[in-house]
């Protein structure tokens, strides 16, 4: 006598709908984690000035900010970037900079720049370079202000998130 069962399969996709995500997100980090935050989408969205020179990179880190609910502008240079503010500083909340870049203006210099101007100016810095060529002088702290190139969708965002409550925490 042979034994018989049935046999039942589920799809899962893999990326779950926008807002399903979200309340996950805020489920998980509610559950007691230190430094916890609501991932829901502000009502007034935080503007987001990303710079970096590598045009694919810059396409991507805009889309996955986007997606997490802010509102970005970018800028290929230190130069463009410095053009940008002229026109929207009032209304940058925090500047994603790369620290090497062309044009003569390095993200530090950069956010030296902006920072002498708006004093609330979060700065989060990245670099797929060593953070010992950038001086002992230059304190980074890595998912606070500071990101490692490469990083992954989820700790831009998180490092975002940490960055701009990062006043609050102090």
């Amino acid at each position: 006598m042979r034994a018989s069962g049935s046999l039942s399969s589920k799809f899962i996709p893999p990326f779950l709908p926008q807002n399903h995500r979200r309340k996950k997100l805020a489920h998980e980090t509610q559950k007691g984690q230190k430094g916890a935050v609501d991932s829901e989408t502000p009502t007034v969205k935080q503007t987001i000035m990303v710079v970096e020179d590598e045009p694919t990179l810059r396409a991507l880190v805009r889309k996955v900010l986007e997606r997490g609910g802010y509102e970005v502008i970018e800028a290929p240079s230190g130069l463009a970037a410095l053009e940008l503010w002229n026109k929207k500083h009032p209304h940058v909340d925090l500047l994603l900079t790369d620290m090497v870049m062309p044009d003569g203006i390095s993200g530090r210099q950069l956010a030296e720049k902006l920072k002498a101007e708006n004093t609330k100016l979060k700065v989060i810095y990245t670099t797929g370079y060593s953070t010992e060529l950038l001086g002992k002088d230059f304190v980074l702290k890595e998912g606070v202000n500071f990101l490692q190139k490469p990083y992954p969708p989820q700790k831009l965002v998180q490092t975002v998130r940490n960055g701009l409550l990062s006043e609050e925490t102090d």
